[in-house]
């Protein structure tokens, strides 16, 4: 009897441990179950993640795929209203009774061209007058001037255009700054 009583002792610790060892188990299991369902949520936001990328990418390339040609492109108007320019200061060409003709020509062809640029969201940056902003303005000259407030463009020296919300080129502009009094310049010269 005595050694059923072992037995029996040896068998339920045997089944205690099979127990035990069934939690432990299903804890695995369940902790298995945890890490795949965690594993699974990243993949799917990585995924989405870059779906994200790649349409932003999409839009981009749809939106400013032609950025550098249309950057390029500025300096024909550029060319067009320097040589329109150029031609009304030619004093040769003032005596020609055909110059105003040829000269509305011009400004038919620079009509049209800006008119292409607006279509495709190009826009020129309003810059005279205007408070400097080194996010639209390219500063290269500073100008003595009481009539304008300190930090105003006085002068667009050339256009700045913008396509949609980005900077395609900056205005080079001339900003007023205030006069020296006449003391401090008597100082310099010295």
């Amino acid at each position: 009897m005595a050694e059923n009583n072992e037995k029996n002792i040896e068998k339920s610790k045997d089944q205690e441990k099979d127990v035990s060892d069934n939690k432990v188990k299903e804890l695995t299991v369940e902790q298995k179950l945890k890490e795949t369902e965690d594993k699974l949520l990243r993949s799917l936001a990585e995924i989405e993640n870059q779906r994200r990328r790649f349409e932003k990418e999409i839009k981009d390339a749809f939106e400013f795929g032609s950025f550098n040609f249309a950057k390029e492109s500025l300096a024909i108007l550029d060319n067009l209203q320097r040589a329109k320019i150029a031609i009304k200061n030619d004093e040769v060409l003032k005596s020609n009774k055909d110059l105003n003709k040829f000269l509305d020509n011009i400004s038919i062809i620079e009509k049209d061209l800006i008119s292409i640029f607006e279509k495709n969201r190009i826009t020129k940056i309003e810059a005279k007058g205007k408070k400097f902003d080194p996010n639209l303005h390219q500063a290269m000259t500073e100008v003595e001037d009481d009539q304008s407030e300190v930090g105003t463009v006085i002068q667009e020296i050339q256009n700045g255009y913008m396509l949609g919300d980005r900077l395609l080129r900056p205005a080079l502009v001339a900003v007023a700054k205030k006069k020296k009094p006449k003391n401090e310049e008597k100082k310099e010269e010295k």
